[in-house]
């Protein structure tokens, strides 16, 4: 037979309610009866109906993660993140990986899976202002990313241009005039590639440096392989630059291998600079000066922002935008001035 709340509550000396109050986690409870009652729980080897709290609560303790990819450290980190957050707060994370595609992230809005959680956490890349209406159902949204559209939810976000310009004027304080950049995609109108080249060009121009077309490397994807092809592009077509700086680390440090591959020196010759911080920059050799854009702290309000929405009346407050701090972290491959 299985063990029941109110076997608990007999063997415990206390109310069937006392024990249910517990198990909630209700605060007003005295320790000495709180301990008596999880003795009981651990003795009878009670296992809460986790389907029947659902139905008396509404709420299932689990929310949902969507991300373009997985196999893009920043998204397994960011991940990573996300999920021991929601840990911290007694709640399970369920990750969809999406592709970036805007169809699949249509998808996912109307899935019947997400009858099963309390809300979702999603960093769209396809999405635009003309799909507003898919997010302004019952389930709450938090936006992640920097698709800044009118959209009726939470966002959560980074500092993209600003972080691009640190970092470039960061380039440009050590001494590097002639500063390459990797990840540029023409085809993007609102996004990641987009905002961090602003940032860039808006460096160059705050020092009266010209913007030069031939040190701007074209990547639509950013996984290592294409760090090194937009690499071999630059050398290839003999771009002369003292520095590059990739708009993410995976870039960069494809980038970085094609450089000692064709004998030049990082940074006595060439320095290198990344965006995202990832914990593999840090052991590189050299080590990868990056940007820190926040992440840790963008999944950590976006948990709680979700819970926030999740709570009673919560669904009733107006979206909110919230950007997180960035910082340039020194390392070898740019050193400081």
């Amino acid at each position: 037979m299985a063990v029941t709340l109110r076997d608990v509550a007999e063997l415990a000396g206390v109310s069937f309610k006392t024990v249910s109050n517990v198990i909630n986690g209700y605060p007003h409870i005295r320790p000495a009866t709180r301990e008596k009652v999880e003795r009981a729980i651990a003795e009878l080897g009670y296992k809460p109906n986790l389907s029947a709290r659902s139905l008396r609560s509404g709420r299932t303790d689990t929310i949902a993660l969507a991300v373009p990819e997985l196999n893009l450290s920043y998204f397994a980190e960011l991940a990573s993140f996300v999920i021991a957050a929601a840990e911290e707060a007694g709640l399970v994370t369920l990750v969809e990986q999406t592709g970036g595609d805007r169809a699949r992230e249509l998808a996912l809005l109307q899935s019947p899976r997400l009858n099963r959680t309390d809300g979702l956490i999603l960093s769209p890349l396809g999405l635009g202002q003309e799909d507003a209406a898919a997010l302004a159902g019952p389930l709450p949204v938090v936006m992640l990313g920097e698709r800044t559209f009118d959209w009726p939810c939470d966002h959560v976000t980074m500092r993209n241009v600003e972080a691009a310009r640190a970092a470039t004027e960061y380039l440009i304080a050590s001494g590097r005039r002639r500063i390459a950049v990797i990840g540029e995609n023409e085809a993007e109108v609102m996004g990641s590639a987009r905002l961090r080249l602003r940032g860039y060009r808006e460096a160059l121009a705050a020092h009266g440096i010209e913007y030069d077309e031939r040190l701007v490397a074209r990547a639509t994807l950013w996984h290592r392989a294409d760090g090194a092809r937009a690499m071999h592009d630059l050398l290839d077509r003999g771009a002369e630059f003292d520095a590059v700086f990739g708009f993410n680390d995976t870039l960069a440090l494809g980038a970085m291998r094609v450089l000692q591959e064709a004998g030049l020196r990082v940074p006595a010759d060439v320095a290198v600079l990344g965006f995202d911080d990832l914990d593999e920059a840090a052991y590189a050799i050299p080590s990868l000066t990056t940007v820190d854009p926040g992440r840790e702290w963008i999944a950590r309000t976006a948990v709680e922002t979700l819970l926030s929405r999740i709570a009673p009346g919560g669904a009733d407050a107006e979206p909110r935008t919230r950007a997180a701090a960035f910082a340039v972290v020194e390392r070898e491959s740019a050193p400081p001035a």
